[in-house]
């Protein structure tokens, strides 16, 4: 069975000092290089976030306060701030992270009006990033999942892995949550597991 690392989102803005900075984010990059260096992987893929400066994601370009939620072409949008804009060092892949053995890179979150948090598709789910076909067409049938953040981009990007028939496991140990809300972690590992996702401890 051929199988798929896919590590989502482990960028400056997301870890230690960044704009958005998940708590005790850089502490799953060891564990993520050692996945990577005990397992053999037929693919290692990353996602990574990659917002035009004008995004409507962004609290600032809406004249809103972070934390606020707004419909955003029909879907509720939390206002983030200002984060993984293109060509900056925020939208960096952390250095600690070992991309020897990369194989691929999905950028999301490129078009202005939709938010991306999911490696395979945007919020609204009208346009696909590519990594389902990129998938299907190397014959991956298992996906294993790492990164940032749990409650958001790990969550959605495990839900659709699944929902495209891959067999699915999530690493506990190699991510971390947001926790906008109290208990956000949790409730996230309770709903993925329920889906069917594989919980690996």
């Amino acid at each position: 069975m051929k199988k798929a690392l896919i590590i989502v989102d482990v960028q400056n803005d997301f870890c230690e000092g960044g704009a958005l900075a998940v708590p005790e984010a850089n502490s799953i990059i060891p564990y993520i290089n050692l996945l990577m260096e005990e397992n053999e992987y037929d693919q290692i893929v990353l996602t990574q976030d990659w917002h035009p400066s004008n995004h409507k994601s962004f609290a600032s370009n809406n004249g809103k306060n972070v934390g606020e939620t707004i419909s955003l072409n029909g879907v509720p949008q939390f206002m983030w701030p200002d984060h993984c804009v293109q060509g900056t060092f925020g939208a960096e892949f952390q250095k600690d992270l070992n991309r020897d053995k990369v194989t691929h890179i999905i950028q999301k979150g490129k078009n202005v009006e939709i938010d991306s948090y999911s490696g395979f598709q945007d919020n609204n789910h009208f346009m696909k990033t590519g990594l389902e076909d990129f998938l299907k067409y190397h014959d991956i049938q298992l996906v294993e999942i790492v990164g940032l953040a749990l409650d958001y981009c790990v969550k959605l990007t495990a839900i659709d892995a699944f929902n495209a028939g891959f067999i699915t496991c999530l690493h506990f140990n190699g991510t971390k949550a947001v926790n906008v809300k109290p208990d956000s972690a949790r409730n996230t590992i309770y709903d993925l597991a329920e889906k069917g996702i594989t919980i690996l401890a």
